[in-house]
This record gives structure tokens, C-alpha cells and sequence, in this order.
């Protein structure tokens, strides 16, 4: 999946360009092909299950700005797609504006040089684990009107977080800062489905120094405490609305996505 600790170390794995390795991307290194394809071996899902993610993310920010959502607030953006966040939002709902927010400084520089547009879009660095320095970054603030709807987007990074970091408190946090009407989009992975090989993966992950907690559905449905989920709620990936084509890598098996994601509002 997605995020990683500051700093550029070529001799490391980065969590950003390995979850670009496996979308079949181009801005990874040597030591993150070898850490990626370590994780396939584990886990050979985990590609198709990368794309799930995205296309699940991409799903939700496209059905919220349909229905009239005109901010998202996108937290451990990770590397830029050949479909961005921004471009759906901003094609399913014109003006719509979005904040992007990581702590890598790799991600900030690429995501910076993305097109420029008419100052819908703002690219600022934070620490999930800080949610109260985000909601004050000034970045943040100049697309983002928190006394209006917002949809923050937490996309395959709480599994980055550790317990003692109190993701739970995290989550918290992010809600009650955020008008009624808001929404938040929610991906995590879990492993209820495949147990063995997600420990395997986060192994490889720990190995490089990179925290890796995948949760149980208990522990995932807990995370949105005090948003309403909409329908279908908290499910695997590939089952959230799909659209015809996100069903292809999972038509027997949709837990080989090995995350849940669900959309949740706040009232």
C-alpha cells in the first residue's frame, strides 16, 4: 500500500515508490523492486490488491463529488498517479479544490510539479500523526474551508500508523475539526482474509523500518466511530460500488484485495 518515514535513502525501500512499483509505475529504485517483489512472493496479491486501492479511492472521490462534495483533503498522498485525485474530483465536479498532504519529501516534490491550476490545489507537508498541525497548515487552509463539507482521505496510511500512535485519537481528531455534512473515505489493510501472508508482508516492511499494522475489521470499524457509513458500509475493496472494471482482478474472490474500505459522514 501507501506512505513512509521523511528522508530520501536510496539504500532503503520507500513506501511511496514501492506502492508506484506495484501500480506499474516508473519512480522506484532498485532496492524498492527487490522489497516489492520480496512482498509478492509473500503475498502475490498484493498488485491487484494496490490497484484496488486506488480504484477504490478514486470511486468514492468521484461519487462525493458527484453528489456535491467541493473539498478533499487527501492525507498521505503518496506519488502521483496517471489518474490523480484532483482530475477526478475536478471532472466530476468542476471548482472542486483539494489538499494534498504527506511527509515524504520525495512525494511533496513530484506532487508539487504536477500541472498548475487556478489555486484549487495545494500541496502541504504533515504528519498524520499530528492531525492538529495539518488542519492548521496554512497550505491547507488557502483550499480548504473547514466551517464547510470536507472529504478527508485516508487511503491505504492507517496501517502505517502504529497503536501507539493512537490512530483511533487521530481519527478523532480529523472529526471533530470537519463541518457536518463531511465525509471521510477510509481504506486499510487487514489480515482477517490471509493472516500468514500479511505478517509476512509486514515483515518486509518492519525490516526496512517502515511500521506496518494491518487491523482486523473490529479494529478497522472502531476508526470510524462517528460517521454514518454508507451503504454498502465497511467491505472488501472491489465490493464498494464497483464499476464493471473493478471487478476483474477479484471475481471469485474479492478478500484477495487484503484491505476493507468503506465511506463514512458525518451528521
Amino acid at each position: 500500500m501507501e506512505r513512509e518515514p521523511q528522508g530520501f535513502d536510496p539504500t532503503t525501500p520507500n513506501v511511496a515508490r514501492l506502492y508506484d512499483y506495484l501500480l506499474g509505475g516508473k519512480d522506484h529504485l532498485a532496492v524498492d523492486r527487490e522489497a516489492a517483489e520480496e512482498i509478492l512472493r509473500a503475498a502475490p496479491e498484493m498488485r491487484a490488491a494496490a490497484g484496488a486501492n486506488r480504484a477504490f479511492v478514486l470511486r468514492a472521490v468521484r461519487r462525493l463529488a458527484t453528489a456535491g462534495v467541493r473539498q478533499f483533503l487527501d492525507i498521505g498522498a503518496g506519488l502521483p498517479a496517471r489518474t490523480t485525485l484532483h482530475e477526478v474530483a475536478g471532472k466530476a465536479a468542476p471548482g472542486a479544490r483539494v489538499a494534498y498532504v504527506d511527509r515524504d519529501p520525495v512525494v511533496l516534490t513530484h506532487v508539487r510539479a504536477l500541472p498548475a491550476d487556478d489555486g484549487r490545489l495545494a500541496v502541504a507537508e504533515g504528519d498524520l500523526r499530528d492531525p492538529e498541525a495539518i488542519l492548521k497548515h496554512p497550505d491547507v487552509l488557502r483550499v480548504i474551508d473547514f466551517a464547510e463539507p470536507v472529504a478527508i482521505v485516508l487511503g491505504a496510511v492507517l496501517h502505517f500508523v502504529a497503536d501507539a500512535d493512537d490512530p483511533a485519537r487521530i481519527v478523532a481528531t480529523l472529526r471533530r475539526a470537519v463541518a457536518p455534512g463531511s465525509h471521510l473515505v477510509l481504506s486499510h489493510a487487514t489480515g482477517d482474509a490471509r493472516p500468514a501472508a500479511m505478517a509476512a508482508v509486514a515483515r518486509v516492511y518492519r525490516r526496512a523500518g517502515i511500521p506496518f499494522t494491518p487491523r482486523g475489521r473490529e479494529r478497522i470499524t472502531e476508526l470510524l466511530a462517528g460517521f454514518a457509513l454508507a451503504e454498502p458500509g465497511l467491505v472488501w475493496l472491489p465490493q464498494w460500488r464497483p464499476d464493471e472494471a473493478d471487478a476483474i482482478d477479484f471475481p471469485a474472490d474479492p478478500a484477495s484485495s487484503l484491505a476493507l474500505g468503506g465511506v463514512g459522514r458525518r451528521d
